[in-house]
């Protein structure tokens, strides 16, 4: 039997749903976990994390929106995730952690093989859970570090803790997807931003919607993209003092950038047929590792591939 998925968003979870998680976590038969919004008692919460400790096929794990909303619910759950294994992915998106809540987590997140995304936006988190998050940016012996990692709407991070995190990112990650959306960055911090993404080899998405920008951000970003070969392949700057003509200009940039990367990708995959060799690209499969959207709104437990391109590049 294939790996399944459970999805169930703003229900009240009864005993039985509760029993049906757990026992679909023991047998491993649950790849996918999403309980988005859900309302459950202490009790069935600490449950389920007993069960997802010894959970070997769960990949994503999804308890956005206040599931997670007590300090007693974090340390359950860091508990949890210092015997699990198997989760890539971690979305506590809306959850009220602060720095002390992630201080209870960060040892769990810090030594977990397999994590590689991690949605922490609306955590009500500060500064120094940002010097926490960087120690999770770098690989380190046995784990392979972030590649995905939200942080919106925060506003309780000063300059001086994005300042630490543009650092993290340009020197000592392998981040390939950044989403800082929604929070008070201003003009100064997109410049240290920019001078990260020049530097990183590895940044392809920048997520700046909504953070105090105007046309000064964006023509540093514009001469970046225009004069430095970077992996970036999209920058989000809706909802920005920005003109309209400034963001076509690097979205024209961008895009100019991929085109030329697919015709290098086309011009290889020719050589390889007349080696006559199958395109690597061909062999593996799809290489995307993006994670999906958030769940539907109703419990749903079907067959499902989802985490396989995550699964398929970690292993690698």
């Amino acid at each position: 039997m294939l790996p399944s998925s459970i999805q169930i968003s703003g229900e009240p979870l009864s005993g039985a749903e509760v029993r049906d998680i757990c026992r679909g976590l023991r047998d491993n038969a649950v790849r996918l976990l999403s309980l988005r919004g859900c309302r459950l008692c202490d009790r069935d919460f600490g449950r389920i994390c007993r069960a997802l400790a010894g959970a070997t096929s769960l990949a994503q794990l999804n308890l956005n929106l206040g599931v997670v909303s007590s300090p007693s619910r974090i340390k359950q759950l860091a508990e949890a995730l210092r015997t699990n294994r198997s989760i890539q992915s971690l979305f506590l998106h809306g959850s009220p952690l602060t720095d002390a809540g992630l201080a209870l987590l960060n040892p769990a997140l810090a030594l977990h093989p397999a994590l590689v995304a991690l949605d922490l936006g609306d955590c009500m988190l500060g500064d120094e859970a940002i010097n926490l998050i960087c120690g999770l940016l770098p690989p380190d012996g046995a784990k392979s570090g972030l590649k995905e990692l939200t942080l919106s709407a925060n506003p309780g991070i000063t300059p001086k803790g994005w300042s630490r995190l543009a650092i993290a990112v340009a020197h000592s990650s392998q981040v390939r997807v950044l989403n800082l959306d929604y929070n008070p960055l201003g003009d100064h911090v997109a410049g240290m931003l920019a001078v990260a993404v020049a530097s990183s080899r590895t940044l392809e998405v920048l997520d700046l919607e909504g953070t105090g920008l105007t046309n000064q951000s964006a023509q540093t970003l514009l001469d970046m993209v225009e004069n430095y070969p970077t992996a970036l392949r999209s920058l989000v700057l809706a909802e920005n003092s920005i003109s309209p003509e400034l963001q076509q200009q690097i979205c024209d940039l961008l895009s100019e950038g991929e085109e030329e990367e697919e015709v290098a990708a086309g011009a290889s995959d020719t050589r390889e047929r007349e080696r006559g060799k199958e395109p690597a690209a061909h062999q593996r499969g799809s290489s995307s590792w993006m994670c999906p959207s958030d769940p539907s709104s109703q419990m749903v437990l079907m067959t499902s591939g989802l985490g396989d391109s995550l699964l398929a590049e970690t292993e690698m």
